[in-house]
């Protein structure tokens, strides 16, 4: 016996997109899909250069709800700052477990298209140096690599010259608790944030006085949480890397894994971590 075959438009659903906006026009899907461009005859290129869009995409979602969120604190809309934080917690989720899929690629299969790379690597990823910068990770000699898009070295430059947003995040904290913030350390603009023993004394009044300073600690925990998964990103990164390629020199120059392991030591938000010792 033969089902009857469901016609969706029985139930009022569109099926002729001629003369109206399709999913696939909303979303320019041919254009999209048309930028995987293999330079080899290898099977796993095409997860390579997709791993590295999506990232791309994801990194483009997360420098947008970074960049509002900043708005939003300068603003003292705190509510809608912690949903975007919430969000960029989970776009990082996201970016580890596409390290997952790429870890289906053995040495053997990397190395059928790892010469047509030439010098190109993640490392010159502009919207990861972005995030680090809004971030507060500033480290100026990572502009070099970006010295041949003028348009992108001046947007990073751009981000130098203003306060990170840890930096907002700091004065918020001084004038919370101080009223003021003739106390604050001037904002670390140009060099990646040290941790400051002004800026860790008020996180400790916040997270010993809890239910006083609550919008304080959400937000001390919210910054945690959006680093413990960044660090995570950085970390499954370092592991990926070394599974399939070892300790090989990384294609743009660096030192590979000991590169990407000297980078898991850095520390974006490094008061509200040190802290934790002292409560």
């Amino acid at each position: 016996m033969n089902a009857k075959a469901y016609d969706p438009s029985s139930d009022g659903a569109k099926m002729g997109f001629a003369d109206a906006m399709s999913y696939g026009d909303y979303l320019h899907l041919d254009a999209l899909l048309a930028q995987q461009h293999p330079l080899s005859t290898a099977h796993d290129e095409m997860l390579f250069i997709v791993q590295h869009q999506t990232s791309e995409l994801w990194m483009k979602l997360a420098l947008h709800e970074m960049s509002a969120a900043r708005e939003t604190l300068r603003a003292g809309e705190t509510a809608a700052m912690f949903k975007m934080l919430a969000r960029v917690s989970r776009i990082f989720e996201q970016l580890n477990n596409q390290w997952d899929v790429l870890r289906s690629m053995t040495p053997a299969d990397y190395s059928h298209f790892r010469e047509s790379l030439g010098p190109s690597s993640g490392f010159q990823s502009w919207q990861y140096r972005m995030i680090e910068y809004v971030l507060g990770n500033r480290n100026p000699n990572m502009l070099a690599p970006h010295r041949h898009l003028p348009e992108i070295h001046s947007q990073l430059e751009a981000e130098l010259a203003r306060p990170s947003f840890y930096d907002e995040v700091v004065t918020f904290l001084f004038q919370t608790l101080d009223g003021n913030t003739e106390a604050m350390p001037q904002p670390q603009l140009k060099q990646p944030h040290e941790a400051q023993e002004a800026i860790q004394a008020r996180w400790k009044q916040v997270y010993q006085d809890v239910d006083r300073y609550w919008t304080l600690y959400e937000l001390g925990e919210k910054l945690v949480d959006m680093e413990d998964y960044f660090r995570r990103w950085r970390f499954n990164h370092a592991t990926t890397v070394e599974r399939v390629i070892g300790f090989k020199r990384g294609t743009g120059g660096t030192s590979g894994v000991q590169y990407l392991r000297r980078m898991l030591s850095v520390e974006l938000f490094p008061e509200l971590w040190h802290v934790r010792g002292e409560l």
